[in-house]
């Protein structure tokens, strides 16, 4: 199993005191090798979830394991790494380096992941994402459909066992929308990654075999309240 979520809890303070409820997640999975699409609104949850997933966040209670490993219980610095090493994220912004090559940018994916930089193996992704052409290619010289393709290639380049895909089609023209998602579903089967996208668009999630809708499993509500001092 790539991912489990059992009793997640989160909850943010407010400035007028208090605290509110936003995760309340009993039990969710997903095996190894399967994609998912998790839809849900804005405000919903969505991204909070995702980010608690890939160690970003951390939950009030809760464990999140994946690849067997409980990372909500590991020092910061061992969740660095290990997400570094274990979790592959595509952003909705793409967040490339500007002053880098295509190419250096998918190498930065491996530098932290533990493995060692593998140009090969970069050239290689890029070239799956049909990139081959634009490996020395600064950002600002490649389309925006392009840049994804960049972004879907990094976030493989560590070898992961999951993959998180944060509304990936967002900033995609209509016409490359359904040509990314099949990229990065591709990508994972050929990698056998675990796929979690997280979208709130049915139409972007509608080729999916496994639909998952954040408000069916998430109740705010039981997050526990706060207890006066």
């Amino acid at each position: 199993m790539s991912l489990l979520l059992e009793n997640i809890r989160k909850t943010y303070r407010q400035p007028e005191g208090g605290r509110l409820p936003v995760l309340g997640i009993e039990h969710f999975q997903l095996q190894r090798g399967e994609q998912a699409a998790l839809i849900g609104s804005s405000g919903g949850g969505k991204t909070t979830l995702l980010n608690i997933i890939a160690g970003i966040l951390t939950p009030d209670s809760g464990q999140v394991v994946i690849d067997g490993r409980d990372i909500v219980t590991m020092p910061e610095v061992v969740r660095d790494r290990y997400r570094a090493s274990r979790i592959g994220i595509v952003f909705q912004t793409f967040n490339l380096l500007p002053a880098f090559t295509a190419l250096e940018n998918v190498m930065l994916g491996m530098t932290f992941s533990g493995r060692g930089v593998d140009q090969n193996f970069a050239r290689e992704l890029l070239q799956r994402v049909g990139l081959g052409h634009r490996l020395h290619h600064s950002p600002k010289r490649l389309s925006v459909g392009e840049q994804q393709r960049v972004a879907v290639a990094r976030s493989l380049a560590n070898k992961p066992v999951l993959l998180l895909a944060d509304e990936p089609t967002a900033n995609v023209d209509p016409a490359n929308q359904q040509l990314i998602l099949d990229l990065i579903r591709d990508s994972c089967r050929d990698h056998n990654v675990s796929l979690l996208l997280v979208t709130h668009s049915m139409e972007a999630a509608a080729s999916f075999q496994r639909i998952e809708r954040l408000q069916d499993f998430n109740r705010p509500e039981l997050c526990a309240p706060e207890r006066s001092a």
